[in-house]
């Protein structure tokens, strides 16, 4: 196969990548886990913390600096592992907020109304452009929760390029 362009190499390379990961997405497997992230890792932070906080109880005189300290990094871990995922997500979430807001007004012609939540707006990106502004006044109107849009949610636009 010949690539003319960076781009038409950089879209069969995205091919590639879906391909081999999911092929279609739906409110069902929309959802992404790390399973060395989200459980292995945070596991052992709190089995650290746990283990840490035993140490420091039953501690001699002579060791409760050491073991406060073994304590004090495991609390330290403990607030990374939540900041290093919490950080990322809201800088997501604001470009998500300004792709869809983009999205709408070529669609409508008007940005997004302001009253709705990110977590709507979130769950929006996944409707196709054919029901995407009918969808966010019925999200308005309504008061709908993200997971209810997902689910009324009739031509899933999936998300493969997310972290």
């Amino acid at each position: 196969m010949s690539y003319t362009t960076p781009y038409t190499f950089y879209l069969a390379y995205i091919n590639i990548i879906k391909s081999k990961k999911m092929k279609v997405q739906n409110f069902k497997n929309h959802q992404r886990y790390l399973i060395g992230f989200h459980v292995i890792l945070s596991l052992l932070i709190i089995a650290l913390l746990i283990g840490s906080i035993v140490n420091l109880v039953h501690a001699e005189h002579s060791n409760l600096y050491s073991a406060s300290l073994i304590c004090l990094i495991a609390v330290i871990f403990g607030l990374i592992y939540v900041y290093v995922r919490q950080f990322p997500l809201k800088a997501q979430d604001r470009a998500i907020r300004a792709e869809e807001n983009l999205r709408h007004f070529v669609l409508s012609g008007k940005l997004l109304d302001k009253k709705l939540r990110t977590s709507q707006i979130i769950a929006l990106r996944f409707a196709s452009d054919d029901e995407f502004v009918e969808l966010a006044k019925k999200t308005l109107a309504e008061n709908l929760d993200a997971r209810a849009i997902k689910k009324s949610i009739l031509n899933w636009k999936g998300d493969f390029h997310r972290v």
